[in-house]
């Protein structure tokens, strides 16, 4: 069991130069969590309190919650979504900013990650605190301060604030459904290419990087991996461990800022799939079953890196077609597309520049990356994981075609700044053979 105490309401001077700091006030992840919350409230002086709900959750623990609420003497209002797939996008949040009385001073979400998005972004927007009752172990956003939104079509994350209070019962979350549990390790499973994603960038670009950040990353991936077996059985004890690794890995983010220690390449692939999903009325599976599958990508393209590398003219002129790169964004992300073009027009990701500079890099620390790419699981051992937990690990096991996972392992790097394995493939002028390689080793795997 963690000690939340040496991560939660202290400053921590580091040995990066910068002093990290978390001011969530509680963190309880035990059985009968829920005992705590009057005493949390008391401690706060929350008299108003809206309640923020869906049909699932409401069923799960609101119930629940509403009668410790009106047991002890709270007023609250509750604010219920009926949506049968909710949404964190301007729509859902409309619905609460509409409803949201005005003397409200507290928000008390019930849910996991799409009710947590949209509590912890519009908490963040009227200045004042919320609480989060988690019902899953299923995403790691618990404890940071960013809100995941879908914002003009595009999945946008926004830095926020954290929760003054997390509230997870192990009855409650070992109890969520096989397939939220898988969701929850494979966002955690994903911190192994999100942060050797970080360390290319630390390499190729200069980008900051604190040890101190990363071992807390690998700290959660490790006790949760070491557990993977009691996982499956939805044991307490390890359902436990994956909730304090999922709120621990939020904390990392919390202490960085952003969600950069938590979030690279294989969340660029999720959030693509998930866009074209949503855009064509799609089934879209929980955000952590398409994070596991873009960690199984991202890492085959990882432990290809000494053949693509070899291969590879690191030497040769690179001169950007802004023009058939446009051409290129619009077919591949329709409607969002525009978002897109104008994030290259900011920041000049791919701009000739920008590219020879990293290819020069590339080349000159070639040898520290291989290391580096030769140290992470194999994509066999992730797969064993994920067919552990009977989830998928596969593309096209989630209905992902391939003229999607193609136009994703092309264009997902130019959802957000930031440096990866997707965007140095781009760089050596890889992206072909490694759509290619992939989908012959998609098609090899029963």
């Amino acid at each position: 069991m963690s000690n939340w105490s040496h991560y939660i309401n202290k400053e921590i001077p580091c040995s990066c130069g910068k002093t990290h700091f978390c001011d969530i006030r509680h963190i309880a992840v035990e059985e009968n969590a829920l005992s705590n919350l009057p005493a949390y409230l008391n401690e706060g002086a929350y008299q108003k309190i809206c309640l923020i709900c869906d049909q699932n959750t409401e069923k799960v623990a609101g119930t629940y919650v509403e009668q410790i609420l009106s047991e002890h003497g709270f007023t609250y209002k509750k604010i219920l979504f009926t949506d049968r797939e909710l949404v964190a996008d301007e729509r859902a949040l409309h619905t609460i900013i509409s409803e949201l009385p005005y003397d409200c001073n507290l928000i008390l979400g019930i849910g996991s990650g799409t009710i947590n998005d949209l509590c912890k972004f519009i908490s963040f927007q009227k200045a004042m605190d919320y609480f989060i009752v988690a019902t899953a172990p299923s995403m790691d956003g618990y404890a940071s301060n960013v809100a995941v939104l879908t914002i003009n079509q595009v999945k946008t994350t926004i830095e926020t604030h954290r929760p003054k209070a997390i509230l997870a019962d192990t009855r409650i979350l070992s109890a969520a459904p096989k397939r939220m549990i898988a969701a929850g390790v494979g966002d955690i499973l994903g911190k192994y290419v999100c942060l050797a994603d970080w360390k290319l960038s630390h390499l190729v670009t200069g980008e900051y990087f604190c040890d101190y950040i990363y071992g807390i990353m690998k700290q959660a991936v490790d006790a949760m991996t070491n557990s993977i077996d009691a996982i499956c059985i939805a044991d307490e004890n390890a359902i436990h461990i994956v909730m304090e690794s999922l709120i621990l890995a939020g904390v990392g983010m919390s202490f960085l800022g952003n969600s950069r220690p938590a979030s690279g390449s294989e969340h660029h692939l999720s959030h693509y799939w998930e866009m074209m999903f949503l855009q064509r009325r799609e089934y879209c599976p929980l955000h952590g079953t398409k994070v596991a599958i873009g960690t199984v990508i991202c890492l085959f393209f990882y432990h290809s890196l000494p053949k693509y590398l070899e291969e590879a003219d690191l030497h040769s002129d690179y001169v950007f077609d802004k023009g058939c790169w446009e051409k290129s964004i619009q077919e591949a992300y329709e409607l969002a597309a525009d978002e897109i073009i104008n994030l290259e027009a900011r920041v000049e990701k791919n701009s000739t520049k920008q590219v020879e500079k990293r290819k020069h890099n590339l080349s000159e620390y070639k040898n520290e990356i291989l290391k580096m790419a030769a140290e992470l699981p194999s994509t066999d051992i992730l797969i064993s994981y994920l067919k552990k937990l009977d989830a998928p690990y596969l593309p096209k096991q989630i209905a992902v075609s391939a003229n999607t996972l193609k136009n994703s392992i092309y264009y997902a790097k130019d959802l957000r700044n930031r440096y990866g394995i997707l965007q140095l493939l781009y760089d050596i002028g890889m992206q072909k053979k490694a759509v290619n390689d992939f989908t012959a080793f998609q098609e090899m795997i029963p």
